[in-house]
């Protein structure tokens, strides 16, 4: 019980809440507020919302099978709870609450979004150039984790600190 009530633990925990507090929240109004497959300028050509549903996994991999990144989802948060735990450094614990907001804020839309339990469609508004897949922003954290990961450990450094 210890081992959860680490100031890494708690910041862990906290970032993971926030990013899927903003995840969902982003989510909902773009529900709210977007029509579905119209494309809206934010930035000009850098940056549009397009809401879409996505029943497959990150660029479209995997169409129709949404029940089996639901598992993988699952799963990965489970361990991902359970490593926050070890995680040694700030650093990595941060780390790895943004990723588990994001695996978490997908993995709710999996859950609870139609057309139902365990295949709902992952809910998608963010349109880059360049046909770009459209994606949202727990998508952007389990990317942006997974590159930021991937440049730390090929320059030697231990996945949750030394």
């Amino acid at each position: 019980m210890k081992r959860f009530l680490t100031k890494n633990y708690l910041w862990f925990f906290a970032t993971a809440l926030v990013v899927l507090t903003l995840d969902q929240a982003v989510k909902d109004w773009m529900i709210a507020t977007q029509p579905p497959h119209v494309s809206v300028p934010v930035l000009g050509p850098i940056l549009h919302w397009y809401l879409t549903y996505n029943d497959s996994a990150a660029f479209s991999i995997g169409f129709g099978v949404t029940w089996v990144f639901t598992v993988i989802s699952g799963l990965a948060a489970l361990a991902l709870l359970w490593f926050g735990s070890r995680m040694r450094t700030l650093g990595w614990a941060l780390l790895a609450g943004v990723l588990l907001g994001g695996v978490v804020g997908n993995l709710i839309d999996r859950l609870v979004r139609a057309p139902g339990f365990g295949s709902g469609q992952v809910v998608d508004y963010i349109q880059a150039p360049f046909n770009f897949p459209i994606f949202n922003l727990a998508d952007s954290a389990i990317c942006i984790v997974a590159g930021i990961v991937v440049i730390l450990t090929s320059r030697g450094k231990k996945i949750g600190g030394e």
